[in-house]
Order: structure tokens, then C-alpha cells, then sequence
């Protein structure tokens, strides 16, 4: 028996555009904690020697932490001109503790989970704490702890 997955779309949760997009799907999504998965590609940016890098690592981290403070923003249908001006922009305010175990190759599908710990929101902003893991099966590439912080324009 197959299962039927809702696909959730991205726009409502990230304002990232490709080549910086390094989120596919997001698979589960709630206020506290999101699930999303990544292929990653010879085409990604962040991809060197057949690997991507830390840096796109921690990027994909940040993007699948940020569907969580970032949904209050996106709880409407994006603009027409979303593309052109995101509504919402955001940073990494803070890397508490990253750790790197091992680097995924291309064509490895990498699951990242992250869980929100503590979050102030205001009208015009956010700032929040969430641990992240990113993983393929028994594989653990990545775990940390970050703090982001989210603006509306």
C-alpha cells in the first residue's frame, strides 16, 4: 500500500530562490518542528569534489530551521513579486555548536529535522533557538544548535 505525501509548498515557508535554495520539500511542518529533505546535485553551488561542503551543509541547516519562525510571516499566499522582493529576510545570528561527522555525496537524498527550543515574536521580527540534525538513514552528517533572526520588510 502506498502512502499519499501532501506536498507542502516552499514558497509559504522560505523566501530562498535557486541557485541558494537548498531545501526540496518540506515533508512535516508544525510550530515547534519541521522536517525537510534535499537532493543534492552536481549543480548545487556548494557541491566540491563530489561532496557538499560544510558551508552548504550549515546552509541547508539554517533554510529547514527557518520554516519554522519564517511560517508566521508566510501564513498568507505570497505576493506576486515574491520572487522579486521576499517579504521576509533572515540570518544565522548566531552558531551555538555545528558539528560535522561526515560530508554527503551527489545524488544522496539528506533528510534535516529541527526542533525549536525557545522563540521571541514580535510584529516585525523573530529571533529563535532550534537544535538541527541532518541525516540519510543511519547516517548523521550534521548536529547543532543555532540562533536565527527573521525580519519582515
Amino acid at each position: 500500500m502506498s502512502e499519499n505525501k501532501v506536498q507542502i509548498e516552499i514558497k509559504k515557508y522560505l523566501p530562498h530562490l535557486k541557485p541558494m535554495l537548498m531545501v526540496d520539500a518540506i515533508e512535516h511542518i508544525c510550530t515547534e518542528e519541521v522536517l525537510t529533505h534535499f537532493h543534492v546535485s552536481d549543480d548545487c553551488i556548494f557541491v566540491t569534489n563530489n561532496e557538499l561542503t560544510e558551508t552548504g551543509l550549515i546552509e541547508n541547516a539554517a533554510q529547514t530551521c527557518s520554516a519554522i519562525s519564517g511560517q508566521h510571516y508566510f501564513n498568507e499566499e505570497p505576493a506576486a513579486d515574491v520572487q522579486n522582493n521576499p517579504s521576509v529576510i533572515g540570518f544565522i545570528s548566531s552558531i551555538k555548536k555545528i558539528t560535522v561527522y561526515k560530508l554527503p555525496e551527489i545524488n544522496q537524498l539528506i533528510q534535516t529535522k529541527a526542533h525549536l527550543i525557545s522563540q521571541v515574536q514580535m510584529p516585525g521580527y523573530s529571533i529563535c533557538t532550534l537544535k538541527v540534525t541532518t541525516f540519510h538513514s543511519d547516517t548523521l552528517f550534521l548536529e547543532g544548535e543555532m540562533n536565527l533572526f527573521l525580519q519582515k520588510r
